[in-house]
Formats: structure tokens, sequence, C-alpha cells
């Protein structure tokens, strides 16, 4: 539970409006185990929060990062430690810019 009470006191400190955490969805769709496991982790996200919390598809995000990074002239394929946090930090924007560009079209 101290991720998601850290992860919800941050949030509150710098005034989100709601969390969006990335669902790694099978390719055909379907909920494997890592999936059930983030969707748990939501439910316990949940309680420690008033803010929503957006379970969103990461499908091929980290394809989309791998892509990203190489095109900034990096080489994410042989990337190991401080830079695998690199291509996570990448899905992450692009599991959040999917999330947001959601939104706005239905505004």
């Amino acid at each position: 539970m101290a991720d998601a009470e850290n992860i919800s006191k941050i949030a509150t400190e710098i005034e989100a409006r709601g969390i969006v955490v990335g669902l790694p969805l099978s390719l055909d769709g379907s909920q494997g185990l890592a999936a059930r496991k983030v969707n748990a982790f939501c439910a316990r996200l949940r309680k420690t929060t008033d803010l929503q919390v957006i379970a969103w598809d990461e499908r091929m995000t980290t394809v989309a990062a791998h892509s990203l990074l190489r095109a900034a002239g990096k080489s994410p394929s042989k990337a190991r430690g401080k830079e695998r946090g690199k291509i996570d930090s990448a899905s992450a924007a692009i599991i959040l810019d999917s999330y947001m560009q959601s939104i706005s079209n239905k505004h």
C-alpha cells in the first residue's frame, strides 16, 4: 500500500486532476497476469485518493518509445539500468499523451 499512498500524496501535492496508470493488455486486448496486477494496484490507489484513477491501454508504447529514442539518436535496444529509465519515461509520456488526446477529442 505504500506505493499507492506515495503516489496519492504526490498527486495531491502537485494538484493533479487524476492519475493515469498504464494497463499492459495483451496484443489481442485480453488481460493477463500483469494487467490483473495493475488493476489490483489501481484498486488500492483508489482507496488512498479522491482523484480519478484511469487504467489506460499501454500496448505498443514501448515500441513507440524505442522509435522515438532512436529518432533522437539514442540506442534504446541496448538500454540497461539508468538507460532503461529513459524508455520507461518515454513510454509513460506516450501513455499520458494518448489519454490526453482521447479526452480532448471528446470536447
